[in-house]
C-alpha cells in the first residue's frame, strides 16, 4: 500500500505540469521509476520543470523532461546524492606546478650552451633554474592568466545556475610548446536544461577570448619584423606558428599587413595563395618576412587556439555543446562524422589532428545530456549560440605549427 500511495502522489504532482496520456511503470535499480506521456499544461516549460522538481524533492525524486516523437515526457528518477565537495588544496597545487612548469619552457630559450643529450639538458635546467624561471615568467603568467580566465568562466556560471563544479584543474606538461596540457573543471552534475549548459559552456572560451585578445596585442607590440632566411642549413629548423582570420586580422592592424609575407607569390594570385597558405601551411615563406613573437605574444597566439581546440563542434568540448543545444543530439550526431574527416584531413598538414579525430571518436562521441531536455533556447542564447560559431570559424587555426627543417 506504501508503493501505491507513493505513485499515487506522484501521479498529483506530474498531473498538475502534464496532461497525462499514459503511464508506464519502471525499474528504479535499472532505469527509472515512472514515465508519463503526455503534453504539458504550461507554455514556460522551464517553469513548470523547476516547479515539479521542487516537489519531488522531498521524495527523493528528480524529474527528467524528454521528448518522445511529438509528445511530452516526463520521467522520474532516483534522486542523485549531493556531490561530495573537492579539495582545494589539490587544485592549488597543480596550479603552481604548472606556473613552475610553463615559466621552465617559456624560459628555455635562456640556454646558450649546447646539450648533447636529455641528461645534459636537465643538469643545465637545474643549474640555470632561476635564470630560466625569470626569463619564462612573462609568457607563464599571460598564458596562465588566459588559461585561468577560461575555466574559471565556467566556473563561475556553473556557480551562478547552481551546478555543482569543481575549481580548475590545471595539467603541468614539462615539455614544449607551451609546459601545460591546458586546464579542466568538472561538472559533478547535469545542467537542469540547454539555457544553463550553453551558458556554463560558452563563459569559458568568451571569457579566455576577452584576455587573450589583449595579451596578443599587447605582445604583437613588444615584438618585431624579421627576414626568414632564404635557405636553411642541414641542421637548423624553424617553426611557424599558425594563422586563424582573427590572428591575420590582428597582425594585419599591427603592421599592415599579412605576415608571414613570403618572398614572391609565384604565379599564384595573392588570394589564392593566402587560402593555400592558410590550409595547408604551405608553400614555405622562406625569404620574406614574419613576426618574431616576444613570449607575450606567444602566450596570446596560444590563448587564441585554446579557445578554438575547446569551439571544435563535437562531442563534450565546449563546441560540442554549442552544436548540441543549437541543433539537438540527432542533427549532431550525423555532423559529427562530417566534422572528424575535415579535422583528419587537416591531419596531413599537421599531425597533431589524428590524435585529436582519435580523442573526439573515442571520448567525446557522447553530448551532455541536461535534465530538462524539453525547454529550447530563448532568442538571445540562440543568437549567442550562432555567435559562438562565428567565433570559432575566426579563431581555427588549420594548421597550429609548421616545422620547416631537420
Amino acid at each position: 500500500m506504501e508503493g501505491a500511495y507513493e505513485f499515487t502522489r506522484f501521479d498529483a504532482l506530474v498531473g498538475r505540469v502534464l496532461a497525462i496520456q499514459d503511464t508506464t511503470i519502471g525499474n528504479p535499480n535499472r532505469d527509472y521509476i515512472v514515465r508519463y506521456r503526455g503534453q504539458l499544461r504550461m507554455e514556460d516549460t522551464e517553469a513548470a520543470y523547476d516547479l515539479l522538481a521542487e516537489q519531488l524533492k522531498p521524495y527523493g525524486v528528480t524529474p527528467l523532461f524528454r521528448w518522445d516523437e511529438n509528445r511530452h515526457a516526463v520521467i522520474l528518477v532516483p534522486g542523485r546524492p549531493k556531490p561530495a565537495p573537492s579539495n582545494p588544496v589539490i587544485n592549488l597545487a597543480m596550479f603552481i606546478l604548472t606556473l613552475l612548469s610553463v615559466a621552465a619552457v617559456g624560459g628555455l630559450s635562456v640556454i646558450s650552451e649546447p646539450v648533447n643529450s636529455l641528461g645534459e639538458l636537465l643538469l643545465v635546467v637545474i643549474r640555470s633554474a632561476p635564470q630560466i624561471l625569470a626569463a619564462g615568467a612573462p609568457f607563464a603568467v599571460s598564458l596562465l592568466a588566459i588559461l585561468g580566465a577560461h575555466e574559471f568562466g565556467h566556473y563561475l556560471m556553473g556557480r551562478r545556475h547552481g551546478v555543482h563544479v569543481t575549481l580548475p584543474y590545471f595539467i603541468p606538461f614539462p615539455l614544449p610548446p607551451f609546459g601545460t596540457m591546458g586546464a579542466v573543471i568538472n561538472m559533478k552534475e547535469p545542467p537542469k536544461n540547454r539555457r544553463q549548459l550553453l551558458d556554463i559552456g560558452l563563459a569559458g572560451p568568451l571569457s579566455g577570448l576577452a584576455i587573450a585578445i589583449p595579451v596578443l596585442l599587447y605582445g604583437l607590440s613588444l615584438s618585431t619584423l624579421d627576414p626568414l632566411p632564404l635557405h636553411l642549413p642541414p641542421d637548423m629548423a624553424l617553426q611557424l606558428e599558425g594563422n586563424s582570420l582573427l590572428y591575420l586580422l590582428l597582425k594585419f592592424v599591427m603592421f599592415g599587413q599579412l605576415l608571414p609575407a613570403p618572398a614572391s607569390y609565384g604565379n599564384l594570385p595573392e588570394w589564392l595563395y593566402w587560402i593555400r597558405f592558410f590550409f595547408t601551411g604551405q608553400p614555405y615563406p622562406l625569404g620574406g618576412i614574419d613576426v618574431m613573437l616576444h613570449p607575450v605574444a606567444l602566450a596570446g597566439w596560444a590563448g587564441i587556439l585554446v579557445t578554438a581546440l575547446n569551439l571544435i563542434p563535437a562531442g563534450q568540448l565546449d563546441g560540442g555543446h554549442v552544436m548540441y543545444v543549437l541543433v539537438g543530439r540527432k542533427r549532431a550526431s550525423r555532423l559529427l562524422p562530417l566534422i572528424l574527416v575535415f579535422i583528419a584531413a587537416l591531419g596531413f598538414f599537421w599531425m597533431g589532428w589524428w590524435l585529436w579525430v582519435a580523442l573526439i571518436f573515442f571520448l567525446g562521441r557522447a553530448y551532455a545530456e541536461p535534465l530538462d531536455q524539453i525547454t529550447p533556447l530563448d532568442n538571445r542564447r540562440r543568437w549567442l549560440a550562432i555567435l559562438a560559431i562565428v567565433i570559432f570559424l575566426l579563431v581555427f587555426t588549420p594548421v597550429p605549427l609548421t616545422l620547416i627543417g631537420s
